[in-house]
């Protein structure tokens, strides 16, 4: 009941609540709106039913593998088309450590370009190193369809692995000096997935060819080793620059007969470990190389390896890990179907070398 000489009208009581409701939707609007803000972005960031399999904070690696293909083929058209075009746009990006200048082409760049925006529309939460730079304006959007080819279907299970773990190393073009010489059969482009610094994933293409080695460790392969060796008098597969480094003690250690093949590009050289159908490819028994070596350039053929029960570890027999810096400082010795360790017995004196 109102005090005694004091009467409330209808209008007024309505202004005034009107004005109560107008302060507290001032008060709480912005709350609300920010705990709707953080629903919306705390749901799984996969696209919905069509998006990769997970949350945001996991990845699966078959989809991983099916993406990691389809970039290293993508890459390698554009590899094929600016060397048929003939406009390389060649330059040099520096020294190596040894002293050689190292080469940059349209094919590098290109490549690079269209492997990391397809690797990173897909898969966004993975972390990507690679051995060319994205150019951060560029904000070209790349899709990928979500189709598993059927060959991956067959033999991978899907596996889910938190995206935090799996760090994506890519070469869009391995193999450049060879590149610029028009030596076609050892350019390849590789992607290769690496979870807690293992190697689990590789993709080895080679542009030229249209052909395509995949494998996944605990997985399953479209290649395979072969069956053939000799670990008395092997054929080791070197670097074209380290021919002669690797021979005297090769031949001191295996034997005169010991044949040793120089070529070009790391994953020209793992895949000279395997049963590779195809005419221009060499083959060897032992991958050796003898001085630094970048991540991008081993990484795929290391997961191709242990996926096939081989091995590819630092001259002094150390396990490479994929995380950390890009470079690999202990040289590298890669087998498969062979006493590694025994080989590795056998060249204690190259380990030297790698530091050069």
């Amino acid at each position: 009941m109102a005090p005694m000489g004091i009467r409330l009208s209808p209008l007024g009581m309505a202004v005034f609540c009107l004005l109560g409701l107008g302060v507290l939707y001032h008060l709480y609007s912005g709350f609300l709106a920010g705990r709707f803000a953080f629903f919306m972005l705390s749901e799984p960031a996969a696209g919905g039913p069509d998006g990769p399999r997970g949350s945001a904070a996991t990845v699966d690696l078959r989809e991983l593998l099916a993406v990691s293909v389809l970039a290293a083929v993508r890459g390698g058209e554009e590899v094929r088309r600016v060397r048929e075009g003939n406009v390389l746009n060649e330059k040099a990006k520096g020294k190596t450590r040894e002293g050689a200048e190292e080469k940059l082409t349209s094919g590098d760049l290109l490549s690079n370009r269209r492997m990391c925006h397809l690797l990173r529309a897909a898969f966004p939460a993975v972390q990507i190193n690679s051995e060319e730079h994205v150019d951060t304006a560029d904000q070209e959007t790349v899709y990928w369809d979500h189709s598993i080819p059927e060959d991956i279907k067959g033999k991978i299970q899907p596996k889910e692995v938190p995206a935090e773990s799996v760090t994506v190393w890519i070469d869009p073009l391995d193999a450049t000096q060879e590149y610029t010489e028009d030596l076609r059969q050892y350019v390849t482009t590789m992607v290769c997935v690496a979870v807690n610094g293992k190697p689990v994933i590789g993709v080895i293409h080679k542009p030229f060819s249209a052909y395509t080695a995949w494998a996944m460790v605990d997985g399953g392969s479209n290649v395979k080793a072969r069956s053939s060796y000799n670990e008395k008098t092997p054929r080791i597969i070197v670097s074209r620059s380290h021919a002669g480094k690797v021979e005297q003690v090769a031949r001191q250690t295996f034997g005169n007969k010991t044949v040793i093949i120089p070529a070009g590009g790391a994953g020209y050289k793992v895949l000279a470990l395997l049963d590779v159908a195809d005419k221009n490819q060499e083959e060897a028994d032992v991958y050796i190389h003898v001085t630094y070596i970048k991540k991008w350039d081993i990484c795929a053929g290391n997961a191709v390896l242990r996926a096939l029960g081989g091995h590819m570890t630092t001259l002094m027999g150390e396990e490479i890990s994929y995380t950390g810096s890009d470079g690999n400082e202990g040289g590298l010795i890669a087998s498969i179907n062979m006493d590694h360790k025994a080989l590795i017995e056998k060249l204690p004196d190259l380990e030297k070398t790698s530091h050069k």
